[in-house]
């Protein structure tokens, strides 16, 4: 008798160890079901201007809490007044040129600017406006990227865009020694070092390898890819990447 109770007792602590993993199993799925949808952060900085370590912390907050793809691209603007920014490229300079040139609500040439996926743009520090920008980014399109081995793809087929392939240094420190910010080191967060564009078939969903200049490029320890509408559209998607292993 006592036998039979012992192997009630395992069938019966067995039967609880399987619902218990299938509600393991049931709230990982609807946790992974109801993860937000990436929203792309861009902001454009400057070594050179005073007002931008403010933007550049709240930034790195951003990138901490997980909730965005949050870039610094640094910009050339103000070389001029007595410190050349050692980060800046050119193609953040045309970036932003772009997003002025549409003429998208809160953007223009200026630093700090943050603008949220492609669409909207606000001081870099406005935390409340980032916020704001943030949420309602995340509720626009349906279009996912995912990483398929060495390649990039889109959930789905669009017209008009391209695939922005971005390697990325996640923390930098500069010692400015002239201008504005003279005699601070100041950090950031998640710059762009490289970049990449590749053209999208709009017949098709758009798919492409990783480009190994930006999976090789110095200095970079994180990778993103962006589908984006040509010349400086609307970001349609983002996500973290990972160059395959060789």
């Amino acid at each position: 008798m006592r036998v039979l109770l012992g192997v009630g007792g395992l069938l019966l602590a067995a039967a609880g160890l399987v619902l218990g993993l299938s509600h393991i199993a049931a709230t990982a799925n609807h946790a992974h079901a109801a993860a937000p949808r990436p929203v792309l952060v861009e902001l454009f900085t400057s070594q050179g201007c005073s007002s931008c370590p403010p933007a550049d912390a709240l930034l790195a907050r951003l990138d901490a809490a997980g909730a965005v793809v949050a870039l610094s691209r640094p910009v050339t603007s103000w070389d001029e007044l007595g410190w050349t920014d050692t980060l800046a490229r050119g193609g953040n300079d045309r970036l932003q040129r772009d997003y002025a040139a549409r003429d998208i609500p809160g953007s223009g040439s200026y630093t700090p600017e943050a603008v949220v996926g492609g669409a909207a743009a606000t001081a870099g520090a406005d935390a409340a406006a980032l916020r704001g920008l943030i949420a309602a980014q995340r509720k626009a399109g349906a279009v996912t990227l995912a990483q398929e081995g060495r390649e990039v793809v889109a959930s789905a087929a669009r017209a008009n865009v391209e695939l922005r392939f971005l390697a990325i240094a996640h923390k930098t420190a500069v010692a400015v020694k002239t201008g504005e910010n003279r005699g601070r080191t100041l950090g950031y967060t998640n710059v762009v070092l490289g970049e990449a564009i590749r053209p999208c078939d709009p017949s098709l969903a758009c798919r492409a390898p990783i480009p190994q200049s930006i999976a090789r490029k110095t200095g970079a320890d994180r990778w993103a890819a962006v589908l984006q509408d040509r010349d400086g559209g609307a970001v349609r998607a983002v996500r973290w990447i990972r160059p395959a292993a060789e």
